[in-house]
C-alpha cells in the first residue's frame, strides 16, 4: 500500500463545503478502502488549519489549539492515503507551508497538492458575500475598491488575494512538489451537469467508483443581491449586541443559508463592466502562466476565463427596496418560527423540571425520610452522636471511592 497525502488547499467558493461534507460523512467507508479522512467533527480540519496558521477567527482559534499536531500525527501513522481539505489553507505563509509539509512526512511521503479554482468574475462577488456572512459591513463598492488597490493595503485585500491569486498560491504550496503531483481542479461553467465538479474531485482524490453517500446536508449557498444587502444592514444593527457564537447559528445559518438563500427571482450578484474587463484580463494572464507549468489539470483551464460579455449588473449598494423588504419579511418569519421552536423546547424542559421537583418533594415527605432526618438531627446535637456520624460519613466516602 502506497503512503500518500492528498492536500486540498482551496480556493474558497469552489464546492469545498460540499466536498468536505461528503468526505466527512463517508470517512468510515473510505477507511475500508485504505483512505483516511482525519476528522472527529465536521469542522475538525478547519480547526487544524487555524491552528497551523495561528489565525484568529471569532474566538474559534481557542478551540483549535493542538488540532494541527493531532491531525498530522494521524496522517503519519496511517499506512495508506490520507486526504486533507480546507480552503483556509490557501492563505498559508511559506513558513506555515514548510511546517505543514514536514509534519506530514514530506519528502519521504508522496504528497499531492490539489487546488480547486473558479473564474475570477464569479469569485469577486462571492468573496464580498462571504465577508458579509462573517459580520462585515462595508459596501460592495468599497470592497471592489479595496481589492483593486495595487498596494493591497487592507486586511480585506490581503485575504482576498491570499486565497484567490492562483499562481501565487501554487508558488507558495507547490515549490517543493513535482508539477505532475499538483492538480488544478476547475469549476465548470454555469449550465454544466450538476455532478461534474464532484466527478472531477473524485478522480483527483482517488475515490471515483466508491459507493459513497453524496446526499449531504452542509453547503455554502449563495444569496441574491437584495438578500446580501439585507444581511449587511442586519450586521450594522446587531454586531455590537450579538456575539459570534450566537451570530453563527442565528444569522449565518438560519437567516443566510437556510432562509435567504432559498429565495428565487432576486438578481444575482455580479460585477460592473469595468471590473469585468479588469478581471478578465487578469484571468487570461493567470491561465497563460498555469498552462506553462505542467500541472495536471482536471477539467479545462478555459473554465477559468470569464464569459466575454459581462452579465447584467444590479448594484447591491442601490437595491430595489421592495425586494429587500420582501426578504426582510422572510427573515422575520424564520426568526419567529425559530423562536416558537425554542419556546416549545423551553416549555417541555420546564415541565420536566417541575415533575422532577414534585418527585423530590414527595420523597422528602415520606415518613422514612422524616424519621432519618430527625435521627440525624438528634445525633448531630450531641458530642457522641457527632462522632458516630463522622465515622459513618467517612465510611460512606470510602465506599463511594472504591465503587
Amino acid at each position: 500500500m502506497t503512503k500518500r497525502v492528498i492536500l486540498h488547499v482551496g480556493t474558497p467558493k469552489t464546492g469545498t463545503s460540499y466536498v468536505q461534507d461528503v468526505l466527512y460523512r463517508n470517512r468510515g467507508v473510505l477507511a475500508t478502502h485504505g483512505i483516511l479522512y482525519p476528522a472527529t467533527r465536521f469542522d475538525g480540519q478547519f480547526l487544524a488549519a487555524l491552528d497551523l496558521m495561528r489565525l484568529p477567527w471569532g474566538g474559534l482559534e481557542s478551540e483549535a489549539v493542538g488540532a494541527w499536531a493531532k491531525l498530522a500525527e494521524q496522517v503519519r501513522r496511517w499506512p495508506g492515503t490520507s486526504i486533507i481539505s480546507h480552503e483556509v489553507f490557501a492563505f498559508a505563509s511559506r513558513p506555515s507551508i514548510e511546517q505543514a509539509l514536514a509534519d506530514l512526512g514530506h519528502p519521504d511521503t508522496e504528497v499531492h497538492l490539489v487546488l480547486s479554482a473558479r473564474d475570477l468574475v464569479r469569485q469577486i462577488p462571492a468573496e464580498w458575500q462571504e465577508n458579509v456572512k462573517h459580520r462585515r459591513t462595508f459596501s460592495y463598492g468599497r470592497f471592489l475598491t479595496m481589492i483593486q488597490d495595487p498596494a493591497r493595503a487592507t486586511k480585506v485585500a490581503s485575504w482576498f488575494w491570499g486565497v484567490q491569486e492562483l499562481p501565487d498560491i501554487l508558488d507558495r504550496w507547490g515549490g517543493s512538489i513535482p508539477p505532475e503531483r499538483i492538480h488544478v481542479v476547475t469549476v465548470p461553467k454555469p449550465g454544466a451537469p450538476p455532478t461534474l465538479l464532484w466527478e472531477r474531485f473524485a478522480a483527483t482524490f482517488g475515490v471515483a467508483g466508491l459507493s459513497l453517500d453524496l446526499d449531504v446536508e452542509r453547503a455554502n449557498p449563495s444569496l441574491g443581491a437584495a438578500e446580501t444587502t439585507l444581511l449587511r444592514r442586519i450586521n450594522r444593527r446587531i454586531n455590537d449586541v450579538v456575539t459570534p457564537e450566537h451570530y453563527r447559528p442565528l444569522v449565518r445559518e438560519l437567516l443566510a443559508h437556510q432562509t435567504l438563500s432559498q429565495r428565487r427571482g432576486s438578481p444575482r450578484l455580479s460585477v460592473p463592466a469595468d471590473v469585468h474587463a479588469w478581471a478578465a484580463e487578469l484571468s487570461s494572464a493567470w491561465v497563460a502562466r498555469l498552462s506553462e507549468r505542467g500541472y495536471d489539470v482536471v477539467g479545462d483551464l478555459d473554465d477559468l476565463l470569464p464569459d466575454a460579455e459581462p452579465p447584467a449588473f444590479f448594484d447591491p449598494d442601490k437595491p430595489r427596496e421592495r425586494v429587500v423588504s420582501e426578504a426582510a419579511v422572510d427573515a422575520i418569519s424564520a426568526l419567529l418560527q425559530e423562536n416558537v421552536r425554542l419556546r416549545e423546547i423551553e416549555a417541555h424542559l420546564h415541565g420536566k423540571l417541575q415533575d422532577t421537583e414534585a418527585t423530590l418533594r414527595r420523597s422528602y415527605l415520606r415518613p422514612s425520610y422524616r424519621f432519618r432526618e430527625k435521627a440525624v438531627a438528634r445525633l448531630d446535637s450531641s458530642l457522641v452522636g457527632k462522632g458516630l456520624m463522622a465515622t459513618y460519613r467517612r465510611a460512606r466516602s470510602r465506599s463511594s471511592r472504591s465503587a
